[in-house]
Order: C-alpha cells, then structure tokens, then sequence
C-alpha cells in the first residue's frame, strides 16, 4: 500500500489542528481533509484499507502527504473550503449548482451597479438572487428592476457628465445617473438598494420604505415621481400577494437541506425560507462520486457536509439551518458560519413539528430530483456530455450548447440558424434565425491554402460559364469567402445582442463547417470581447471535430455518445437553417418586380397588371402609354428602372437555335 511509504512523515505530523492534502504519482491533489489533531487523523488511514472502495481506490494512489497548521478547527474549516473549491479534488464530494436555471447578478462591486443573466454564482464581491425557475422568470424580473427602480441596463462607464440623458429615460426605465443634475450617486444607490431588496425576497419592508418614499415626494410636490413610486408599489405588492409560498411566521429565516444518494450520485435541494415564506429552492449535484466507488452510494453525512460548507461558501447562513442528519465538527462549522454572517447561526436536526415539515418537504423534492436526473435517458445525455467536456478539456460540463449553420444557394437569400441544446436535449424556444445582410462584422481573411470540398447543394455556384461549380478549387472558392463572411456576420449579431441583454455565454459552441468556419467564428469573438468563449468546427462527411488550439482534429469512435449528440445538434441547426431558406425563397418567388421601383405600391401595381395584363407588356409599354395610368413622375421611375435592369444583365444566349429533322 503506498500510504505505509508515509509512515515515517506520518509520525512526525504535529498534534495541532490543519489541513492534509494527499498527492498522486503526477503531483495532482486527490484528497483534501481537515482535522482536530493532525497526527491522529492522518495516521488512522494506515489502518483504513478495507473499509470501502472509495478509500482503497484512495489509498492505492497516494503518493504525497501536505499538511497546513491552523490555529483552531474553525480556521481549518475555512481553508478546506477554499482549497476543494480550488483544487477540485477528485475524491472530495464535488457538488455543483443546477445550471438548469439562471441566476440574476446586481454588479454591487461597480460605483453604479446593473442587473445581468449569470449563469454561475462567484465570489466577486457581488450580488446573487436565484436560481429562477422557469428560466423566463430570470429575464423578466430584471425588466421589473429597470421598471420599478430605474437600475441602469447599459454598458456604459458612468461619470455624471453626459449632457443629456438616453431613451431608456425618457419611458422610464432609468433614473439616468449618467446625467448628475438628474440622479446623483446617493440617488442612484437607494435605488438600488430597493432592487436588492426586491431581489432578497424582502417585500414587506420595500413596501415600507416605497411608501415613505412615495409620501415626502408628495409633501414636496414632486407629484409625478409619487405617482410611479406608488405605482411600483401596487406591482411589488402583486408579485408578493401572487407567489407560491409556504407561509408560517414561527419559522422566519431559515434554510433546510433535504438529500437523496443512490448509486449514481446525490442531489440535494436546499429550500431557503425568508420572513416565513419559501422565496428559493436551490438544487446541488453530484455525479463523480459513483464512477469512483464503483456503484457504491456515498454517505449521507459526508454528502451533507459537503454541501453546507460549499453552499455557504459564496452565501451568507440564515439563523437557523436544518439538516437531516447530523454533521461531524457540528459546533465549529457553526462558528465559520457565524463569523461569515456577522451573527450567531445555529445547525439542528428537526424531529416534529413545522420545522420537521420544512425538511420533509426538501427531501421529497431531493428523491423527485434524483428520479428525474439519473433516469437511464438521463443519464445517457450525462455520458455524452461527460465524453465532450473530457474530450475538449472544458472546465465543466458543456449545459448549454449553441450551434449555427448558413444556408444558401448561389449566394441569394443567404440566411443563418442557431439551435441550443441544454443538458443534452434541444430548447426550441431558443432558436434563432438570421437573413445575412453583408457588411463589416469583423475583420476578412481568406480562406486556408486547401479549401474545403463543398457539402450539397447549397455550397455549389454558377460559374462565369454557367456551369454548376464543384469540379475545382476556382469554383469553390468564391463561395467559401462568401460562407465565411456570413458565419462571421451571424456569430457577432447573436453574442453582440448577448452582451447588450446582459446574458451569460453558452458552455460550448459548434460551427457546421471545418477550419475555415470556426475561424471567421473566433474572429467575431475577437471583435467583441469574447475569445474565451469555446468553439468547435464540426466537418460532415469524415466528421472530424475541429478546434482552434489543435493542428489536428478531433477523431470520435463511430458510436461515440459525444460524437452522436454533436451530429444530432448539427443536423438540426442544418434542419432549421434549410427550412428558414426554403421559406424566403418561397417569398422572394412570389415577390412581384414592381414591387422594386420608387413610387409603385400595392394600387399603383394592381393598376399596371390590370391595364397592361403582364411585367413583360409593362417593360415593352412606351412613356406614352405609362402616362395615363401613372401620371408622369412614376412612369419616367418605371421607364427608367427597366432601363437600369436592362444594362445591368449580362447578355447570355437563351434561346438556342434547333436544327428540326
């Protein structure tokens, strides 16, 4: 057992309380732990080979022994938080946030703050409310903040010096702090101090405090500014009359962490109760855990653990928190809390009563949670998503996943699609379509010294003389430099419009196309800010996965689950592309070539067909005959553009003579 080669150092370890790190053979951490007496707690592992396959598997690869003295057990509870956060540890139980849902961000850590999308909570130094569930409700809410409140949504760096205010102030939706005579910092902080509030769940006293609010701008005659004030309060009021709540005053502010484990992992929900009322449920996971043991359930105390030390890791406790079990430390994890809170913080086991009934209501959710994770199709999608963040070395697994495609023929009615998938399975509801417009959306390169074959149809062009290109790298390339511009186009509209609606970015994006592709896709990125961003290309034909740090692409097996869940999202955004093409040339076919000239709508054009019965009898008629039927100025229009038309085609043979028999 490598662990014995330890002994030694083992003996020597100080009876002091710490924190121990054990290393593999390649230097990674794989175990973080923390302990009252560090001799004692290290040396009971000399003796723990047997005990279960988690800590054989453990003990089977430690190599390194670390250790870091602390002053008190607490001290070492919050450096054994901050190290698993850090180092990730694969024989910690790692939980994650449900990614599901978003969270809402107010930037407190910038002298003027804004509401955004956030996908991920963090400790920046800012303000977290959520998870919201639907998603819907997240985006919203931030209206409601922009509304009620008048929080900023631009991007702007603010200075008070800006002559005059924007639009947003002008219907209301910001209290313009840009413009200092019009809100001054003081100003703009209350404001949004109530957005916090109103994000807090803390309606009752934002209530309060509107209406104060509301009374000394009456007293001051400042009527119209009472009225949008009372205004925000009737909707505050709304909201809180209308939110499905479990409402007991007894039981204030408090949170209760229900679990369910099984094989496949664990999932805790946490349902965190603020002034009597469910205002949050928060859902963790962990499926790392199973792929370790081999199948074996990890434990419910060591789960729990877990999760209240990486919950409150970027939160603030309430009071009281309730647990289904107890925890090892139970008092020093108490005071890490409360020094982080500033207040006292208590951890019980409920057994009766309504705060039974809280924890109850949290574990139900827990087993309706794991059901619903770790069904065989769920877990299916899991696998695949695991293989790609694997593949692709992403930090995470890729939830939300974006694709594009273009679509054209011969370079006319070029459009774009994007389809997302989320945890493996696709959200219509968030499909976006494009019609490319051409123009600068970044800067152009040409394509690569050995351009792509075109795939289908779509990708072919006429030629200068008029065959269908595909037969050579002359007649490809045109329409390549075409399909870059507008992959580029598309890619910088969708996440330039991201970026102003202050959402956060997809896990992983994927290009229908090679190199060439994924190229103009990163230069979009670079345009606006965004190179982190993950992309990869993905070719048909050979299905080779291109990325931009690997000369060579990435080769999946045939029935590779990561492989099959890229063609499925490929073929869609292809699908969806196809039919949104299909449709605008349906409408370009019955568009009328009247439509086109200055001065001819829809009477005047009925007018033209009725008297002359065709386009081709209009484009022979003369001035004279246009005259009566359009008045002078629109006929010289419709002279001249057929005229412009006329110079304008190239003069290619139509019909050929035939030699009859």
């Amino acid at each position: 057992m490598p662990i014995r080669d330890l002994k030694a150092q083992i003996s020597r370890l100080p009876e002091q309380p710490g924190v121990y790190l054990y290393s593999n053979a390649a230097g990674e951490t794989i175990y973080i732990g923390r302990a009252r007496a560090l001799r004692d707690r290290v040396r009971s592992y000399l003796s723990a080979y047997g005990s279960s396959p988690k800590t054989n598997a453990l003990l089977d690869e430690v190599t390194r022994l670390e250790v870091i003295v602390t002053d008190s057990l607490v001290e070492a509870l919050a450096l054994e938080s901050h190290l698993i956060k850090q180092r990730m540890p694969r024989f910690n139980i790692l939980l994650r946030d449900d990614k599901n849902y978003p969270y809402l961000q107010l930037t407190t850590a910038e002298a003027f703050p804004r509401v955004m999308v956030a996908r991920r909570v963090a400790r920046d130094g800012n303000y977290y409310a959520g998870p919201f569930l639907p998603a819907t409700l997240a985006r919203k809410t931030m209206s409601l903040t922009h509304k009620l409140f008048g929080v900023r949504s631009c991007n702007e760096v603010i200075t008070g010096r800006r002559d005059r205010a924007c639009l947003e102030y002008d219907i209301k939706r910001c209290v313009a702090p840009c413009v200092e005579a019009l809100c001054t910092q003081e100003q703009y902080a209350e404001a949004v101090e109530h957005a916090r509030m109103f994000l807090d769940g803390r309606n009752d006293e934002l209530v309060r405090k509107l209406k104060a609010q509301m009374a000394a701008a009456s007293e001051a005659l400042r009527y119209e500014e009472a009225a949008q004030t009372r205004d925000a309060i009737k909707t505050v009021e709304t909201l809180r009359d209308r939110q499905q709540k479990m409402s007991s005053v007894r039981l204030g502010d408090r949170d209760a962490f229900g679990i369910k484990t099984g094989p496949a992992g664990a999932v805790v929900q946490v349902f965190q109760m603020r002034g009597g009322r469910v205002i949050e449920r928060v859902e963790l996971v962990t499926d790392a855990v199973a792929g370790e043991l081999g199948g074996e359930a990890p434990s419910t105390e060591d789960t729990v653990q877990a999760a209240v030390q990486q919950f409150y890791a970027v939160r603030v406790a309430p009071p009281e928190v309730h647990l289904p079990v107890e925890i090892d430390d139970r008092q020093e994890v108490e005071d890490w809390l409360a020094q982080a809170a500033d207040r006292k913080v208590r951890i019980s086991v409920p057994k009766r009563g309504d705060k039974r009934g809280l924890l109850d209501l949290a574990t139900r959710n827990a087993v309706l949670g794991y059901r619903t994770r770790y069904s065989d199709e769920a877990m299916a999608r899991g696998a695949a998503l695991d293989e790609l963040r694997a593949a692709l070395g992403l930090p995470g697994l890729p939830r939300r996943i974006e694709c594009f495609d273009i679509s054209t023929i011969q370079g006319s009615e070029t459009v774009g699609s994007m389809v997302v998938c989320e945890d493996g399975r696709m959200t219509r509801k968030a499909y976006r379509k494009f019609r490319v417009r051409g123009g600068d959306w970044g800067a152009k390169r040409t394509p690569p010294e050995e351009p792509l074959s075109p795939r289908g149809s779509r990708r072919r062009r006429r030629t200068a003389g008029g065959t269908t290109g595909g037969g050579g790298d002359a007649a490809v390339e045109p329409r390549l430099l075409d399909d870059f511009a507008s992959m580029r186009e598309v890619v910088a509209r969708r996440y330039r419009r991201l970026l102003d609606e202050g959402g956060p970015p997809p896990d992983l994006v994927v290009i229908d196309g090679g190199k060439g592709q994924l190229s103009a896709a990163y230069e979009a990125f670079a345009t606006l800010g965004q190179s982190n961003i993950v992309a990869v290309g993905l070719a048909k034909k050979e299905e080779l996965v291109f990325t931009r740090d690997a000369a060579e692409p990435i080769i999946f097996e045939t029935n590779s689950p990561a492989l099959l869940l890229l063609q499925q999202i490929r073929d869609e955004a292809h699908r969806f592309a196809v039919t949104y093409h299909r449709a605008a040339r349906t409408k370009r076919d019955f568009r009328s070539e009247l439509d086109d000239i200055p001065g001819v709508g829809a009477r005047r054009r009925r007018a033209l067909l009725t008297h002359f019965g065709s386009v081709a009898s209009i484009r022979r008629a003369t001035r004279e005959e246009l005259v009566p039927v359009l008045g002078a100025k629109v006929a010289d229009a419709v002279l001249s553009h057929f005229a412009e038309r006329q110079a304008s085609r190239v003069d290619l043979p139509v019909d050929l003579p035939v030699d009859l028999p």
